[in-house]
């Protein structure tokens, strides 16, 4: 049965992001083909997906080899989202479905009662999970996808501190919920812009001298069928 190229390409992402492909390293569509246990079609295509995201980059007599962002390009990230992800807010507030609010509530309730145990593993995913329901209730496919890369790429490029007090973090995604569930965009905004400012503040460079560097954690392979990765 033919593996599709989204399988593939989530694979070799999720793999960039951990480290297990190093930045600068070489890309050949032969070894990828033996590490998924796929044809050198679909790492083809997954490959020219990967370059138009830009974790993947195309150099004369090398061929495909994974992105080496600057740290301005990484700083510009953390702008971006800090602008994007308060939109995204407003817009749910006028565009949230009742599911949406359902799956909103739920992780908000989880994710308290995870933050007062002290769960810190589980509230990093929980956390994901709440901003890509935030961002798909938006009701924006456009601003939905570019959250969603911008996550994975923060996720590659930063080391993530937890917050220094997990409980009013997740009192904050509550705030979030509330403004969206009263339809109240500015206030959607508002909390949403102070929230992000907030998270950004425990990001850390993984590679550069703006904040030293932060070993890569390299991850064993796995297969093609394994859930994404949650920035």
């Amino acid at each position: 049965m033919r593996i599709p190229a989204h399988s593939v390409c989530t694979a070799i992402r999720d793999d960039i992001v951990a480290g297990v492909h190093e930045r600068g390293g070489r890309l050949t569509e032969e070894v990828l083909a033996r590490r998924y246990g796929v044809s050198r079609v679909p790492v083809r295509e997954a490959l020219r997906t990967l370059e138009a995201e830009g974790f993947v980059v195309t150099r004369r007599h090398a061929g495909a080899c994974v992105a080496e962002p600057t740290e301005q390009e990484a700083a510009d990230l953390l702008e971006m989202r800090a602008l994007l992800e308060p939109l995204g807010a407003s817009r749910a507030a006028q565009r949230r479905t009742e599911a949406h609010l359902k799956v909103l509530r739920g992780l908000v309730r989880l994710g308290q009662e995870r933050a007062r145990q002290g769960n810190s593993d589980d509230l990093r995913s929980l956390s994901g999970w709440f901003h890509e329901t935030l961002a798909q209730a938006s009701g924006s496919p456009a601003l939905t996808s570019t959250l969603t890369q911008l996550r994975y790429k923060i996720a590659w490029m930063y080391a993530t501190e937890g917050p220094a007090d997990p409980v009013e973090y997740w009192a904050e995604h509550g705030a979030i919920v509330d403004a969206v569930a009263r339809g109240d965009g500015e206030r959607a905004r508002s909390v949403t812009a102070l929230h992000t400012e907030r998270a950004s503040a425990g990001h850390r460079l993984r590679f550069g001298s703006g904040a030293g560097r932060v070993e890569r954690v390299r991850n064993a392979q796995h297969p093609v069928n394994m859930p994404s990765l949650r920035p």
